[in-house]
């Protein structure tokens, strides 16, 4: 007998729909149809896959507003972030159509050591097989992209798994990647049981995974999946610095931007904001006048900025570490308010840096702010987390700029910019919790691939 669950929308809480888990014995259908695709996939020429990525993001444009309403429905995430989700996606696919006709190895010759001249090594590029891409509920269809794209473009076939809260937005892609051209040998489409999840890492069809998600799956990810090639982008606690010489304006619309934006939920939101004490106040003040103006209420109206997080347990989680920072001394500068899976855009002061508001990763609309005199000074504080993905400093100071890049454990600083930015052919990725390997459409094509050497 089949399994069900059912979605809600996390506005309305209207029901969604009801849908099947895929059961075992289709998982293991659909990867022997997979390794069958990996046979269409060596006989398609890179133009090829290049031209089904092209139309692909054709298809995504004409549909964009549908897709962009659906996620929205699904999510609560506003309509307007949903909208620009997907013009990511469409550039997502360009960037992948592209690279699909760019992918190049070198040529090396033998004699750079003594007792082995005379030969030339040729280095190509190679698909791993079957990549296994699991997707988070956040950004449904550009993070899809950004597996599915870079994964048919280096010639793998793909068993796409996306956030259960996605079943229909993420249907609805899988049938735009067939009209574009992709046989379905090459993409498939899953929704396993829990129960299931380790016995298909495990699998010796699945050559590789691509996950985005949390520290807890990926654990479990890594120690079912053995001899796997993985590619994982995990959480963040990202650093927002204020420095004394910074243009307050604009460093206050990037915070709100890259922190109350999707209700909060991004790995790279701005989650800690460090403020030199110089004008800490003129920040804070300018900061909370325009967060209180802050449109809060239907995702699918076009004013509104904070939507719901995506469940009310969600919301809970957030609002007792809110609850718990105030415990521990901190005051509240604005909001700290909740209205079922609402929770009201939240500024922290006098939060102590080992508060785990500071150290945690908070997935919603948090956003607390400690001052600092000596830049030396916050970098332990900044680098006191398990995390390491992005950081944003706001500065023109290039010795301020050069030491922070140094010295903070992130995978990209931007300056004059919140750490939330990210483009769709720079590396992305972070270090120590923050996850293993780059994405990116190059990085990860490379990711999705290995080196195979003819020597001649």
């Amino acid at each position: 007998m089949s399994q069900t669950y059912t979605l809600e929308n996390p506005y309305s809480n209207e029901k969604i729909g009801e849908y099947e888990f895929t059961s075992w014995a289709q998982i293991e259908e659909k990867l022997a149809l997979l390794k069958q695709g990996q046979k269409v996939q060596a006989k398609t020429a890179a133009f090829e896959r290049a031209n089904v990525l092209g139309k692909l993001a054709v298809l995504l444009k004409e549909n964009a507003e549908k897709m962009a309403a659906l996620v929205t429905r699904e999510t609560g995430k506003t309509i307007s972030d949903s909208r620009v989700e997907m013009t990511r996606a469409v550039n997502a696919c360009i960037a992948s159509s592209e690279e699909a006709r760019q992918i190049s190895g070198e040529t090396l010759d033998s004699d750079a050591y003594a007792s082995a001249g005379g030969k030339i090594g040729v280095v190509c590029w190679r698909p791993l097989g079957t990549i296994f891409c699991i997707t988070p509920f956040n950004f449904p269809i550009n993070i899809a992209i950004h597996k599915i794209g870079p994964a048919y473009a280096a010639g793998n076939s793909i068993l796409f798994k996306p956030g259960p809260q996605n079943t229909a937005s993420s249907q609805l892609l899988v049938e735009l990647c067939y009209e574009a051209g992709m046989p379905e040998s090459v993409l498939q489409f899953c929704m396993p049981q829990v129960s299931d999840l380790d016995r298909l890492n495990g699998h010796s069809d699945v050559n590789a995974i691509n996950f985005t998600g949390g520290t807890a799956a990926a654990n479990a990810i890594a120690a079912a999946a053995g001899y796997k090639k993985l590619l994982l982008e995990l959480g963040g606690n990202d650093p927002l610095i204020i420095m004394d010489d910074a243009n307050i304006e604009a460093a206050v619309n990037s915070a709100i931007n890259h922190r109350f934006a999707t209700a909060g939920q991004r790995c790279t939101a701005a989650k800690r904001l460090f403020i030199h004490e110089s004008v800490y106040d003129k920040f804070r003040d300018l900061l909370v006048e325009k967060s209180s103006a802050l449109v809060i209420g239907d995702p699918m109206d076009d004013k509104t900025f904070v939507g719901p997080v995506i469940n009310i347990g969600a919301a809970t989680e957030i609002r007792q570490r809110i609850e718990k920072a105030i415990e521990d001394g901190a005051t509240v500068a604005l909001g700290n308010k909740y209205e079922g899976s609402f929770v009201h855009p939240t500024i922290l002061e006098n939060v102590q840096a080992d508060s785990d508001v500071m150290i945690e990763e908070t997935f919603g609309p948090v956003m607390p702010l400690f001052k600092f005199d000596n830049i030396e000074d916050i970098v332990p504080i900044i680098n006191n987390t398990a995390y390491g993905l992005q950081g944003g400093v706001f500065s023109n100071n290039l010795s301020v700029i050069r030491f922070l890049f140094e010295a903070l454990d992130v995978g990209t600083l931007a300056v004059n910019e919140g750490p939330g930015f990210r483009t769709e052919h720079f590396p992305f990725g972070g270090v120590k919790e923050s996850g293993i390997g780059r994405e990116g459409i190059k990085y990860a094509i490379r990711e999705m691939s290995y080196t195979k050497t003819l020597v001649i």
